[in-house]
């Protein structure tokens, strides 16, 4: 709930006063797992983050490194931008464009996952680029063209409410991926 209240609202305009009205419980009931707003801040963050890697990440964890990955991970990444879990789309975009001129802890916390997610990127795209003996883009600039595409996707889903946002997102992130255009589009 708290996840889905920040996707709207914003992780600062989340607080324990508010998620209590929005589950209809005390504030000493919402307090009582988180201990104080920044807290409550926090695990919303982690939260979200855990569901973005059950949907996206771990499918992959029994696939080799390559091509075939990397096309999964786009496919799963565009596939959560689409059927979004959370109301207001993907949460780290969101908090992004909420923390990303706000210095502080929670946005140290969200930063590292951002490093975390472009390093595996990176790492896919450079296992892609070596099963192939291809490497015309480098891997970082090519995270850069999907990060990219992704935020786009995104908004044009949850602003403009265009559902065939994805399948151009899909077919823009496998171009500046260098893979074949086959597949669910």
């Amino acid at each position: 709930m708290a996840v889905d209240e920040a996707s709207r609202i914003g992780l600062e305009g989340l607080t324990i006063g508010a998620l209590a009205d929005r589950l209809a419980m005390s504030k000493a009931g919402v307090v009582g797992p988180f201990g104080s707003r920044e807290d409550l801040q926090y695990a919303t963050l982690e939260r979200a983050g855990r569901v973005f890697r059950a949907t996206v990440i771990d499918p992959l964890a029994d696939m080799p490194l390559g091509v075939a990955r990397l096309t999964r991970l786009i496919d799963g990444w565009i596939d959560y931008l689409a059927e979004c879990p959370f109301p207001g789309g993907c949460f780290v975009t969101a908090a992004s464009t909420e923390l990303d001129g706000r210095p502080g802890p929670l946005r140290d916390r969200l930063r590292k996952a951002v490093i975390d997610w472009r390093t595996l990127l990176i790492a896919e795209i450079t296992a892609a680029q070596a099963e192939t003996a291809t490497a015309d883009r480098p891997p970082a600039e090519i995270a850069t063209a999907l990060i990219g595409i992704s935020m786009a996707v995104n908004q044009e889903i949850q602003l403009l409410d265009d559902r065939s946002a994805a399948r151009r997102g899909r077919a823009a992130m496998r171009t500046a991926a260098g893979l074949q255009q086959s597949g669910p589009e």
